[in-house]
């Protein structure tokens, strides 16, 4: 069952007083014991390499407009570039969504641990959750991220969260992606994560944002979540060729995305 398919039972649990359940996931006493070791690895990994990369950013006038109407963003990405964008978008306000599982409780810590507010939330066992926190962030002036394709893919694929949240809220979505030159791709990770190696180049490639109407029905959802998919591919195939372009190719590019 897709995510709009249970859209209406969900709307109408939240019609009835209830939230979405955004709590951790219960953990044994060994892997609760685990969390913060690995969480803090991970952020000693973040501040070791993050103030060494060199970012060039296209298109971040799409985000200035969004804020200049005193409206927030609904930050969409693809899984394998959390890294990359926990750090380029460290204490800017932003709230993150991650899973309930043990992964997703790492990244959280992780992520508070850089300047985030974070809430946990799923796309299955019961159905998209956190939304109504997100939606109460964004509305008290944070912006609000997850991925799009998590938490376990399948990769690039856009589920209908960011779409859902930004008819809820009437803030709309921005995709964006993230990219290093020189970096370690893990293979075997389903979502194929980047970890850059140190004073690498990154390119950060920030797309138009989509709209999406308080009264959008169930065919305009999905026709917005397609919109996404194409938007975060468009955004992908940008940033992941940039390292191969002719520096003219570049500042054609340049022109496209910042003009």
């Amino acid at each position: 069952m897709t995510e709009l398919a249970k859209l209406p039972q969900e709307l109408e649990e939240q019609r009835a007083g209830g939230a979405y359940d955004s709590r951790p996931r219960q953990l044994s006493r060994f892997r609760r014991a685990q969390i913060p070791i690995i969480s803090g690895t991970a952020y000693a990994l973040a501040r070791l390499i993050g103030p060494t990369l060199r970012y060039e950013v296209l298109g971040w006038r799409h985000i200035d407009r969004v804020h200049s109407e005193n409206r927030r963003c609904v930050y969409s990405f693809w899984h394998r570039t959390i890294f990359l964008a926990m750090w380029w978008w460290r204490n800017r306000g932003v709230t993150a969504m991650t899973s309930a599982n043990f992964d997703g409780q790492i990244l959280g810590r992780s992520l508070e641990r850089l300047g985030y507010t974070t809430t946990h939330g799923s796309s299955s066992r019961g159905g998209l959750r956190g939304l109504a926190v997100l939606a109460r962030q964004l509305r008290e002036g944070h912006d609000a991220a997850f991925a799009a394709d998590g938490p376990r893919g399948p990769r690039y694929a856009a589920k209908a969260g960011p779409v859902i949240l930004a008819r809820r809220s009437g803030c709309p979505i921005v995709g964006f992606h993230l990219f290093a030159e020189h970096a370690h791709t893990f293979e075997r990770s389903w979502d194929l994560f980047q970890l850059p190696r140190p004073f690498s180049r990154v390119v950060l490639v920030i797309g138009p944002p989509i709209e999406v109407a308080a009264d959008a029905d169930r065919d305009t959802l999905s026709s917005k979540q397609a919109d996404l998919q194409r938007m975060l591919e468009r955004t992908r195939d940008a940033a992941e060729s940039w390292f191969t372009l002719s520096a003219t190719e570049q500042e054609r590019q340049r022109a496209i995305w910042n003009d």
